[in-house]
């Protein structure tokens, strides 16, 4: 079965390849760490991003949607060169950038379940919902781990990310059920990276 909707298409090749990209950029900072315990939740988020690669690899196939080279190419370097920053850059800016990141993330899963049911295509809710909650989890670590850094304030005016403000509206203390994640989300633009 081919997927009539080309922006959702896109929006799958975008997010396969920006998994890997996520993972090069967490093998670095996770390298780049001195706490064991720190380096190890790292490690559990690079998982957690090869296994929604992994996910997203699969709703492709079912649709045949194409790995698209030029992503793929594009975002290895992405990964790479973040990666590799993360060991000159500092401890705080790795944390923070992952937790913006993690926060866009989240509408993105939002977003392709909800361009599904418009499609009438009802079975990926699930595992779409599930990725969008552990980005948000994501998220919320990585905020956690900076949310007392003085340099926040400042990064969070500029980058509009951080204590004050997300880029998703879900919240994991009162977690909507998947039968209304239509309802995350609204204000979010989907687009291509």
């Amino acid at each position: 079965m081919t997927l009539k909707n080309p922006q959702l298409a896109r929006a799958l090749q975008t997010a396969y390849s920006a998994e890997r990209a996520a993972s090069y950029a967490y093998i670095g900072h996770a390298g780049s760490l001195k706490k064991p315990d720190e380096v190890e939740a790292v490690q559990r988020i690079e998982q957690d991003e090869w296994d929604h690669r992994r996910e997203v690899l699969a709703i492709m196939k079912e649709y045949e949607v194409p790995v698209s080279r030029w992503l793929e190419w594009k975002f290895w370097w992405i990964g790479r060169v973040i990666g590799l920053s993360c060991y000159v850059i500092g401890r705080f800016m790795p944390y923070f950038f992952a937790g913006k990141l993690e926060s866009g993330n989240v509408c993105e899963y939002f977003v392709m379940l909800k361009q599904f049911r418009t499609l009438g295509i009802t079975k990926h809710d699930k595992v779409l919902y599930e990725m969008g909650v552990r980005e948000k989890e994501h998220e919320i670590f990585f905020l956690e781990i900076v949310q007392d850094e003085p340099w926040l304030r400042y990064f969070e005016r500029v980058f509009n990310w951080g204590v004050e403000e997300s880029a998703n509206d879900v919240d994991l203390e009162d977690l909507l059920g998947v039968d209304r994640a239509s309802d995350y989300c609204k204000k979010f633009r989907s687009g291509v990276r």
